[in-house]
């Protein structure tokens, strides 16, 4: 009989046995020397390489605040919708009955519109606003929703989160308001709030800050007429699930690598932008069915 190999010990204690291993470098390590990280845990040698790859600014007593990264998602997601509105008061000649102009007649989400393949409306119409203050306000939002949440998550999958936000608003109003038309970005800015509420559980903070801010929210768009309710209940859960699967999944999976971790985290996006558009499919099926 071949003797059992021994089990594998701590890189940085040799006395101590382990079945746990740094999902960045693959060493075995013992609980006392494995931090919790975005994706997996890691063990102390890398969590202090990878402060120092990103350079964190400290600051001098009395000197400046510390800098972030700049978020041109965000800056450049704000751009558009200002850009679109600006076209839309052009063509109506009007800065407050803005949507009586081509552009809005063309994007707005009508699910009747949608059925008959201008499937255009699907995406563009969460970047059209009715008047100034609907702009206003959601650009606001944004603004100070986004540089956190594009902080966090990074560019790419903050913009994709933000995405499948959109789509998953979009879904519910297909199936759940097809004889409404509705406008604007709530949609993706509520799929904001869901993704920044998990960011915060997973890092171990209180996120009831922000949920009371999710349900002041809800009942402002249940209680004020003409605000597409079915729409943010649909991007706060579509942000919310593809957030848990970016953050969570590598770690119900056991992911072992980064770089594997990262993949699992992707796919957990893109399950759930697919799955919008599927219900968004089958919502356009059934209206011309």
């Amino acid at each position: 009989m071949n003797p059992q190999p021994p089990a594998p010990t701590c890189f940085r204690h040799a006395d101590r046995t382990t079945g746990l291993a740094c999902t960045r470098c693959g060493r075995p390590a013992c609980p006392d020397c494995l931090r919790q990280a975005a994706v997996g845990q890691q063990c102390v040698e890398c969590v202090a390489q990878g402060q120092r790859d990103v350079r964190q600014v400290r600051t001098p007593v009395g000197g400046p605040a510390p800098t972030r990264p700049t978020p041109y998602v965000t800056y450049a997601l704000i751009a558009l919708n200002v850009a679109v509105f600006a076209i839309t008061a052009v063509q109506a000649h009007s800065v407050a009955a803005n949507s009586s102009s081509n552009l809005f007649h063309d994007w707005m989400l009508w699910p009747q519109a949608v059925a008959h393949g201008q499937w255009i409306r699907v995406v563009g119409s969460g970047f059209l606003h009715y008047g100034p203050l609907h702009l206003v306000v959601n650009m606001f939002a944004l603004y100070v929703l986004g540089r956190d949440a594009e902080t966090v998550l990074g560019r790419w999958r903050y913009l994709a989160i933000y995405l499948t936000s959109l789509l998953g608003g979009a879904a519910t109003v297909m199936w759940l308001a097809p004889n409404d038309a509705t406008a604007g970005a709530s949609g993706a800015i509520f799929g904001l709030f869901g993704a920044l509420t998990v960011v915060l559980l997973r890092l171990r903070r209180s996120p009831t800050q922000m949920l009371v801010v999710i349900g002041i929210n809800l009942i402002i768009s249940i209680s004020v007429p003409g605000i597409s309710l079915w729409g943010h209940l649909g991007g706060l859960a579509a942000g919310t699930l593809a957030t848990v699967g970016l953050l969570y999944g590598p770690q119900w999976l056991r992911v072992r690598t980064q770089e594997t971790g990262l993949r699992v985290g992707w796919a957990a996006v893109a399950l759930v932008a697919v799955l919008a558009l599927v219900l968004i499919g089958g919502a356009a099926a059934s209206l011309t069915s």
